[in-house]
């Protein structure tokens, strides 16, 4: 029987191995350039990394120890003990609840009168951007010295200018020896709200500036030619297209204010029922020396700010994806 030859291999052409080569030189050359786009971003990664993940893990590993630094060496592995201590301790939990009670009326009423700053200055008046600079310089304002400017300026009882106002007040009506609050002794956890709430309105102001000059155009004329009042287009158009700013705003405030310091430190010490989260462990590290417990609840803090965070980069995404559409 004969049999019939087999077949030679396809020989490649000198044209195809050509093509090959240029096809991956262009994909070479792509990963070359965004590799050249990113290098100049490296060093920047490389500190942010340093600067707060390096601390964030060592406060995660000093949290699984029982630590205190006047027994430095009865330090032992902990576990999870530590955060349940945190979780069950009387004094942390009215922390966590004066946390809550101060960044939830500090947020609501920053965005209520950031909200009406917001729609009186959309308008055109004449020195619209001098008040416009105006309104944003408290919250330049460094917090310590703006926690300083409330206690000493302002809430003082003997030489403060609320107390000084209403004696002015009380004059122009003939009454003598008027009643003069001390605000931070009797109302102290107001007092806090009140030196936040001047010092975060401004940045809620700018947001929802931003958000009612982003209002699209055509349809505010349309409602203005239906014959659609002021009342009804903000109801109807500009409240529903602020959504997603007031969301921002509250989210953005709620990551800063939670983790405020500041104000409870200089005006109250923490006293008179003003101790928040931060400030308890502030006291639990430097002052009982409990690195442990400290560090436990220094990571509940970051864990609820990542959560927070991660809300709000959705809605600024949600917020660039609607811009982008238009």
């Amino acid at each position: 029987m004969s049999t019939s030859p087999t077949a030679a291999p396809p020989q490649s052409s000198g044209a195809d191995a050509g093509r090959n080569d240029s096809a991956r030189r262009p994909a070479a050359a792509r990963r070359a350039s965004v590799w050249a786009r990113r290098a100049p971003l490296l060093p920047a990664l490389i500190f942010l990394i340093i600067m707060t993940q390096l601390p964030f893990a060592a406060t995660l590993v000093i949290s699984l120890f029982d630590w205190n630094s006047l027994y430095p060496d009865d330090r032992a592995f902990a576990g999870l003990a530590n955060f349940g201590e945190v979780l069950s301790d009387a004094d942390l939990r009215s922390s966590v609840l004066t946390t809550i009670i101060l960044t939830t009326t500090v947020v609501l009423a920053s965005l209520v009168l950031g909200l009406a700053i917001a729609l009186l200055l959309d308008r055109s008046f004449r020195g619209r951007g001098i008040v416009r600079t105006l309104m944003i310089a408290p919250f330049l304002v460094v917090p310590v010295a703006a926690a300083l400017l409330w206690k000493h300026m302002l809430f003082n009882p003997e030489y403060g200018l609320l107390n000084g106002s209403i004696n002015w007040f009380a004059g122009l009506f003939g009454i003598d020896n008027p009643i003069q609050p001390d605000w931070i002794s009797e109302m102290p956890l107001l007092a806090v709200q009140i030196s936040l709430v001047w010092q975060w309105t401004p940045f809620m102001m700018l947001i929802l500036l931003a958000g009612l000059q982003s209002r699209p155009g055509d349809v505010m004329e349309a409602a203005r030619l239906d014959g659609a009042g002021n009342w009804q287009m903000f109801r109807y158009i500009t409240l529903p297209h602020l959504r997603r700013y007031l969301e921002l705003g509250g989210l953005l405030g709620s990551i800063y204010i939670v983790q405020n310091f500041d104000a409870v430190f200089i005006m109250t010490q923490g006293g008179l029922g003003t101790a928040n989260l931060p400030f308890s462990i502030y006291q639990t590290f430097y002052q009982a020396h409990e690195y442990g417990l400290a560090s436990a609840a220094g990571v509940l803090v970051v864990i609820g700010s990542i959560i927070l965070a991660t809300f709000a980069l959705r809605v600024v995404s949600s917020l660039f994806s609607e811009e982008g559409s238009r």
